[in-house]
């Protein structure tokens, strides 16, 4: 293993340096707060100045009561001292009357309250009252010595020494103790007033000071609160107490921090303040700038609707006079002549779908359609759409197939089976020849409880996803640049979109390029058991002849026309230009009419709603229909609060047989 060593040293010392990657940051512990800044504040300065005035109290106090217990000591020991000095030869000779008078004179002083002295020889001499308590009392002793003298002195007793050595008696003091205990009382009740004092006086000072730290505190604290709840123009108003320091300004240091703190806060509540004007008044600009779009889109888009009212008024006279001369012109057309009828009729036909889609979007926009809402099921539906496009699916070689998996919805069934009509039509035109075009519903959860999600499946080119958000736009077609109008005109899926709008719900999309598309739209579920049963289908056509019409117009070409169409369906035809000469006519009674078709603008300022109502009340069982070519917004709402059956020009002549035929029915009913 020692022969390894160095070589693994080697290896170490030739390895690449390793990259230290930099330290994950230590995430910092949260600092916990107790209380308020001005209890810490009044701990903090009443603490250390109680500590210190207690201490030194208690220093003070001790001091003075050692003093006064060792002067107390010293006086009385003193005067045994005295006493004892005083009768050392009246003791040694045993001078009664002398030792008593030196302890009277002992207690003339007033210092001590009793004196006794005694010797071991028997003499005792008291002076003083004898105390009752002992505990009053404090007794001091001092012997009782010679004086010096000398040694050969004929009165020096048998066998003494130096003098002073040897005591011959004893002196006894004793000292009242009550004035002395007072003194010591008076001194400790005056240290602790002190010290409460102290204490009191650092209480002040120290709350004095917090208020002055915590007041602005609380200020500026207050200030950022307004602040935070959008109120901008608060502030702090502190301001520096010593003028001289306000003077000097912010950058001389001596300023409290404080009050550059209140300053700071200030310069920002008046920036934030600055940047909320300014932001309030370009939210001002925005929005009005944001209404002025608006009003001038709700004027272009009015001005686009008076357009479009105009316009299809304008060309639905002269198409509705063409289709009727067309429709009467062809059956005794010639085989040369034939062909090109065929294509004037198609070329009408063509100008009537895009001025009816025009005037779906026009009804759409002013609201005047309401949605009957009933249980429909999806079987019949899907019977009936199916009926439409199989002929088409069989044609372009594209398998149409329907799932309703026994679902119904909540929904206008006229209205939904355009919308799925449409979505079926247009996946049919963009499927590939043995494509697939799948019509599905199955159950979805929605906000309001269970739903069904109807959907219309391709397997075509898809849609690109620029192009997705813009084919529910009018006029809007994805691959149809050249124009051709049998391929649309890129109203359909406009339309579906108003429609989906009106039925409160929305057509979604999901497409990609060579992927297909899907479109998809969600209505309230129904039980398929209470669904309203389909509609019984219309009577057989029945012959018009005998069938009495009046047509109210100020265009000749169009009384012309329908007076040869209605004719040749073997009605008999009277034909009006004013609406004065058509109530006029009304009110005679010699004729009843079976039908009255009238213009809604005749000449001058007459109206055709004054024929209809005319109709109404002298002829109510005739069937009176306004025929007109405006499609106006207000035009729209009149009729519809007006309840007047409305043809719009141009009329298909099949769509006025049919209704004629169903007049007839119920006349014979």
């Amino acid at each position: 293993m020692s022969a390894k060593l160095p070589s693994e040293g080697r290896r170490a010392d030739v390895s690449p340096p390793l990259q230290h990657a930099a330290p994950a940051p230590v995430p910092t512990p949260t600092l916990l707060v107790r209380g308020n800044l001005q209890r810490d504040l009044f701990r903090l300065g009443v603490v250390p100045c109680a500590a210190v005035a207690l201490a030194l109290t208690g220093w003070f106090t001790h001091s003075r009561l050692q003093t006064l217990e060792a002067a107390f000591d010293a006086e009385g020991q003193a005067v045994a001292r005295q006493v004892a000095a005083m009768s050392d030869l009246s003791l040694y000779a045993g001078d009664l009357p002398a030792l008593q008078n030196v302890a009277n004179a002992a207690l003339r002083g007033g210092q001590v309250m009793r004196v006794e002295i005694s010797n071991s020889a028997g003499v005792y001499v008291t002076a003083g009252p004898k105390a009752s308590s002992l505990a009053q009392l404090r007794m001091f002793t001092s012997p009782v010595t010679l004086r010096e003298a000398s040694r050969a002195s004929a009165f020096a007793p048998a066998g003494s020494t130096a003098a002073g050595e040897t005591p011959i008696g004893l002196v006894q003091t004793f000292r009242d103790t009550t004035a002395y205990a007072r003194e010591r009382s008076r001194s400790l009740i005056a240290s602790i007033g002190i010290a409460l004092v102290a204490l009191l006086a650092a209480w002040a000072s120290v709350r004095h000071m917090a208020r002055t730290v915590a007041r602005p505190l609380r200020r500026i604290s207050r200030t950022v609160a307004a602040l935070e709840a959008g109120h901008f123009e608060a502030r702090c108003d502190v301001a520096e107490g010593d003028s001289r320091a306000a003077a000097a300004g912010l950058g001389t240091g001596r300023a409290h921090e404080l009050t550059v703190l209140a300053h700071d806060i200030d310069r920002l509540a008046e920036r934030l303040q600055r940047n909320r004007q300014i932001s309030e008044e370009r939210v001002r600009e925005a929005t009005a700038v944001a209404l002025q779009r608006m009003a001038e889109a709700e004027q272009a888009a009015l001005s686009r609707a008076r357009f479009l009212a105009a316009a299809s008024h304008d060309l639905r006279q002269p198409l509705h006079a063409m289709g009727l001369f067309i429709d009467g012109l062809l059956p005794g057309a010639s085989a040369a002549q034939r062909p090109a009828m065929l294509r004037l009729q198609e070329s009408t036909e063509f100008m009537g779908v895009l001025l009816d889609d025009l005037l779906e979007i026009s009804r759409l926009d002013a609201q005047v359609l309401t949605p009957a809402i009933t249980k429909v099921p999806l079987a019949a539906l899907f019977d009936q759409l199916n009926a439409q496009h199989a002929a088409t699916a069989a044609e372009t070689h594209v398998r149409l197939r329907w799932s309703d998996r026994g679902l119904a919805v909540r929904s206008d069934a006229a209205l939904l089976q355009r919308i799925v009509g449409n979505l079926v039509a247009n996946a049919l035109r963009h499927a590939p020849a043995g494509g697939t075009v799948l019509v599905a519903a199955r159950r979805a959860r929605g906000k309001n409880g269970d739903s069904v999600r109807i959907e219309v499946r391709d397997n075509g080119i898809g849609i690109a996803p620029i192009h997705q958000g813009r084919i529910f736009e009018e006029f809007y077609q994805v691959a149809n640049t050249e124009r051709d109008r049998r391929r649309g005109f890129g109203l359909g899926l406009a339309i579906c979109a108003r429609i989906a709008a009106l039925l409160g719900t929305r057509i979604t999309l999901r497409s990609a390029l060579q992927a297909g598309s899907t479109f998809a739209l969600t209505l309230p579920a129904a039980h398929a058991a209470e669904a309203a049963a389909p509609e019984p289908a219309p009577l057989a056509p029945t012959p018009l002849a005998g069938l009495h019409c009046m047509v109210v117009d100020d265009d000749p070409a169009i009384l012309d026309g329908s007076r040869a169409l209605l004719e040749q369906w073997g009605c008999q035809v009277e034909c009006v230009a004013t609406g004065a000469e058509a109530i006029a006519r009304l009110g005679t009674g010699d004729v009843h009419f079976d039908a009255v078709l009238c213009d809604l603008q005749l000449a001058g300022d007459a109206d055709g709603m004054d024929v209809i109502d005319a109709a109404r009340r002298l002829q109510p069982d005739a069937l009176a229909v306004l025929v007109s070519g405006a499609t106006g917004p207000e035009v729209l709402q009149r009729l519809r609060h007006g309840g007047v059956m409305l043809l719009t020009k141009p009329v298909a002549p099949a769509k006025l047989r049919a209704l004629l035929t169903t007049r007839r029915h119920a006349h014979a009913a």
